[in-house]
């Protein structure tokens, strides 16, 4: 997926330690499907010509499904056809996260953080995720804790500027990341595809949307050093 995961267990035993092997086995086999880097995966032989899309494998057909309700409730600043070509990472790689912790959760652990690139899913806790800062890297921009919390940002600190604008396909701009957060049911596929529409959005647009959608809250930084920081109305809740 371009990208690094990581596990945090706090409750090891036999079975989560099988479960956290078999859910290395299903990222890999997610990213053997759903890679648009891969020529042989699944999106990549559509992306190409070599398949039709409507001939996709049931998988497929669910997370583009999912993709299209995202692309609805966004308003169409969410796309799985980025520049036209068939690209679903932005539900994908939070989707994989979800996979994960839902392998450790059937083992029976109720203690772990599961990370895919930065977007993190949390059980149980408290915990704490650190959002980077795009100005400093390898410095934090912000500090969150709680328990169960879904952190997804979206930005240019670890790929620059890969989000686009679907409405004129150029570099999404006005933004350099812009976080999500929540705690309790929300779970991180959807949070991250939001935190991609968001950014698209820029600023003011993405934010006011932002607040308009029950239990996320954002924080948004800008290219601009002297004022760099923006929030939600009840981010603080989640900031230390």
């Amino acid at each position: 997926m371009g990208t690094v995961f990581s596990f945090v267990v706090r409750d090891p035993s036999p079975a989560v330690d099988e479960a956290l092997h078999a859910a290395v086995a299903r990222l890999h086999a997610i990213d053997a499907r759903f890679s648009p880097y891969r020529a042989d995966s699944e999106v990549g032989r559509i992306a190409h010509g070599e398949a039709c899309v409507d001939d996709a494998s049931p998988e497929l057909a669910e997370v583009l499904e999912r993709c299209a309700e995202v692309e609805q409730l966004t308003d169409g600043w969410f796309s799985a056809y980025p520049e036209g070509r068939l690209d679903p990472s932005g539900w994908v790689k939070g989707w994989a996260v979800e996979q994960a912790c839902a392998l450790l959760c059937e083992a029976g652990s109720t203690e772990h953080c599961v990370n895919g690139g930065g977007d993190v899913q949390s059980v149980g806790g408290p915990w704490r995720v650190g959002v980077a800062d795009p100005f400093r890297p390898g410095s934090l921009a912000a500090v969150l804790a709680g328990r169960d919390l879904v952190v997804a940002t979206s930005g240019t600190a670890e790929r620059g500027a890969h989000i686009l604008d679907p409405r004129t396909g150029e570099s999404a701009a006005g933004l350099l990341s812009l976080t999500l957060v929540s705690s309790g049911p929300a779970r991180l596929a959807r949070t991250d595809a939001f935190a991609t529409a968001a950014f698209a959005m820029g600023p003011e647009q993405g934010l006011a949307w932002v607040e308009r959608q029950p239990s996320l809250e954002a924080l948004a930084i800008l290219p601009d050093p002297a004022a760099p920081k923006r929030a939600t109305s009840e981010f603080l809740r989640f900031s230390v």
